[in-house]
Order: structure tokens, then sequence, then C-alpha cells
């Protein structure tokens, strides 16, 4: 493989760390600023939000430019963002750190991903692309415990310190290593055809799927660090080693989610989504026990993980031939999830029902997932668009590698 796709991974790893550090270090932050815990939790909604608009309104705007220079330049945005925030003297420039940083997340994905299809033969391209996304599910299983451990030792402000870090060595190895020529320009009239995907009610549904789907998982983990604390009576150092357990689950999910996933994408996202919404009840009731949290933390984060290839490939399915920018929206879709479980989450606590209230909201949204979902999977079944088991899927990766060189 290109050593480029390192820098793209590395990239990838910077943000997704940015994105979920600030859940383990939600606390110390919230008591530097002399916020509450749901004003500390816009913290992660208008990161959530930011990223859903640079997905749409960032990657439609650069569809005629290089992407290369796109790439660095999201990159410099990502920066200054996290440097902002490492240097933010209250709780606004905070926010507009997180909203800063956020803008390049959705784009640098969607667009880092044709950029790694354009670096390898087609046959390697959806290896390619798994590679890039390596990064993100590294930030979490590695970077957001380690990131919550340097926050808790020498403050939160440097883990947006090293942060900061790794985006200039991500920027730096992105001008050095990425051809100028990989993924090339987009064609002409590529925007206008990019959006016929958006008269396909399915990607419509999936969409929704995504957002209350994962939205619920989120909704449970954003305030997980006062939940093990505060509920379960786990120390404030034990928090990192926890997440570090939840990221074991969150990766193991991921992998087993998309082979499930290639064989039938319906099926995996209606039974992951059930079981998820099961564990989340679980996890509400027995949260006292340490024992069990320790069994939730693995089983939500693999459960939770478990639905993103699925929910990423039924999306680019009904796109078909034109599935960049409703691959873009998706990940959107799931910062909108973010946003919703955090604000819902959030709600609850200050209406008083407890650290454990933002799992039960977490339970009630993903089963409204499970309902969109199976009103969806019953709509596909019938027109008989998906085909028998995955093939119908697969076919819908290859297209979007192919995509990948437009």
């Amino acid at each position: 493989m290109p050593v480029g796709l390192i820098a793209l991974a590395l990239g990838g790893f910077g943000i997704g760390l940015t994105e979920f550090v600030i859940m383990g270090l939600l606390p110390e932050v919230a008591a530097n600023f002399q916020v509450t815990e749901a004003q500390a939790g816009w913290f992660i909604s208008g990161y959530a939000l930011a990223v859903v608009a640079g997905a749409l309104g960032l990657t439609a705007a650069v569809t005629r430019l290089d992407r290369k220079p796109v790439l660095a330049a999201l990159l410099v945005l990502f920066i200054a963002g996290n440097l902002l925030s490492a240097t933010a003297a209250g709780y606004w420039p905070m926010m507009a750190g997180r909203v800063i940083a956020a803008l390049a997340h959705g784009a640098f994905f969607g667009i880092g991903s044709v950029v790694a299809a354009g670096m390898v033969p087609p046959n390697k391209r959806a290896g390619a692309i798994a590679l890039m996304f390596t990064g993100l599910t590294a930030a979490n299983v590695l970077g957001v415990p380690f990131g919550t451990l340097l926050g808790q030792a020498a403050g939160w402000r440097a883990t947006f310190w090293a942060i900061t870090v790794i985006g200039v060595a991500a920027l730096a190895g992105i001008l050095a290593l990425v051809p100028r020529a990989a993924g090339g320009k987009a064609e002409a009239g590529g925007l206008r055809r990019e959006l016929r995907a958006f008269r396909s009610g399915q990607v419509w549904l999936s969409i929704a799927v995504t957002i209350l789907g994962f939205g619920g998982m989120f909704g449970a983990f954003t305030y997980i660090a006062y939940t093990l604390t505060e509920v379960t009576g786990f120390a404030p150092t034990t928090v990192p080693w926890l997440l570090i357990v939840f990221g074991v689950g969150l990766f193991a999910g991921n992998t087993l989610g998309g082979k499930a996933a290639d064989r039938n994408i319906d099926r995996t996202l209606l039974v992951v989504l059930a079981v998820l919404s099961a564990i989340l009840v679980l996890f509400a009731l027995t949260a006292t026990s340490q024992v069990l949290t320790v069994a939730s933390l693995v089983l939500m984060g693999g459960f939770g993980f478990a639905t993103v290839p699925g929910l990423q490939m039924r999306v680019m399915t009904y796109a078909s031939s034109a599935p960049t920018l409703a691959s873009g929206a998706n990940i959107g879709a799931f910062n909108v999830g973010n946003a919703l479980g955090a604000w819902l989450g959030g709600v609850t606590i200050s209406a008083g029902l407890g650290y454990t209230s933002p799992i039960w909201a977490g339970a009630g949204i993903t089963l409204l997932g499970l309902a969109v979902m199976a009103f969806a999977a019953a709509a596909a079944k019938r027109k008989n668009t998906l085909g028998a088991g995955g093939t119908a899927d697969h076919q819908g990766g290859l297209e979007l590698a192919g995509h990948g060189r437009s």
C-alpha cells in the first residue's frame, strides 16, 4: 500500500480523537469553565452539528477542485480549531474551536476516501479506504483512553495540544506523501449528478436509521464518565481504562458488523439494533454493578459500532452510481445522531432524572431507529431492490470505489 495512506490514516486518527476524547474529559472541562454537565455537553453536540455542515457544505463547495490541496486546507482548519480549544480562555472560545475543527471532519473522510481509492489499482481500492478509516478506529481504541489519561494527568488542555501536533504531522505527511493526482477532479456536472441520489426514499430512510440508531448509543456514551463515577462508583482515574474496554468492543463490532453486512445488510441492521436496544435497557438497570457495567460497555461499543458499516453501505447502495455526496450526508447523519443523543441526555440530567437517564433515553432512540429500519427493510423487500443475500450490497460498495476516480 502507498505510504500516503498512512498520512490519511493519521489525519483520521487526529479527527477521531478530537471528536471522542471530550467524553472522558467532560467533568474536567465543565469544572474549568464552571458550567453544568448539560452545558458542557454542547461541546459534543456543537461539534456534531458542525460536522454535518462541513460534510455537506464543504464537500459540495469543493467538488471541482484538486483533492490533495483540499485535504491540506481541511487539516489547516482542523489544526486551527484544536489550537483554539487548547488556548481557550472561556466557554465560547472553546465552543468556537470545537466548531472550527469539526467543519473539517465530514469533508475529510468523504474526500479522503476518494483520494485513497485513487492511489491504488481498482482491485485494491476497498482495502485502501479501509486502511484510511483504521485511523478513526485507532482513535477510539487507543487515542481516546490515553488522551483522557493525559488530560487527567496534565490538564485537559494538554490533550488538545497533543491533537494539534498530530494534525501538523498529518498535514506534513499528506503534503509530502500523497500524489497530487490522487483522486483527480470531479467531472463536470458532478454535483448535479450526486444530488440525484437524494430522490431515493430508501436513501432518506437509511439516513434516518443512522441518526436514530447511532444516536441512541451515543446518547448513552456522552455522559458515560458521570455514570461510571457517580452511579457505578468507579474512581475517576479508572475512566480511561474503562474507555479502552469500550474501544475493544467497538473495534470488534465494527469488524464483525462489516462482515455480517456483506452477507445481508438489512437483516444485520435489524438484529444489531434490536440487541443494542436490549443492552442499553440492561445497562440502565444494572449500572450500579461494576462487573455488569464493564460487560455493558463492551457490548454497547460492539453492537453500537456494528451498525456503522451496514448503515454506510446501505446509503451507498441506494445512491447507486452517485454515492459520494450521499455518503458524506450519512457521515453527517452519524453526527446529527451524536448531537441528538447528547442533547437528549443533557435534558434528562437537567430534569433531575439521574446519570442513568441518558442510557434510558438512548434505548428509546435506538428502538425508534429499529422501527424505521423495519419499515425500510419491508419496503425494500416488497420492491426486491436489494436482491438476494448481500450481492446488491457488495455491488454498491464497488460502485463507490469505481467512482473514486471521477
